[in-house]
């Protein structure tokens, strides 16, 4: 309920938005190390598919679902920051109100 949780929560939120703009533009470093594994994997069996002169449409179809299971990943963890940010801003002004109700006057 604090003002620095609420910034807490801003900073998690801004670098998750920060993963999910760089997993878009198809930079690695927002991945986990077994979406990484997964990653490589798919590249380097696309890769062996070049080089022995076969279609590489299965390497790119893992590599597409990877990325849109990341995706998905990242816009989850969105969703539950601003859900707890707006949780924690609902009870902190529920008691600001019940601090006003019960004052003096």
């Amino acid at each position: 309920m604090s003002k620095s949780e609420i910034r807490r929560l801003d900073r998690e939120i801004q670098k998750t938005a920060n993963k999910l703009e760089a997993v878009q533009r198809g930079e690695w470093w927002p991945l986990t190390g077994r979406e990484r594994l997964s990653m490589t994997r798919a590249l380097a069996s696309g890769a062996h598919s070049v080089h022995r002169g076969d279609s590489t449409r299965g390497a790119e179809s893992r590599m597409e679902s990877i990325d849109s299971s990341i995706t998905s990943r990242l816009n989850a963890e969105l969703t539950a920051l601003h859900t707890e940010k707006q949780r924690l801003l609902t009870e902190a002004a529920r008691a600001k109100a019940e601090k006003k109700a019960s004052g003096w006057w």
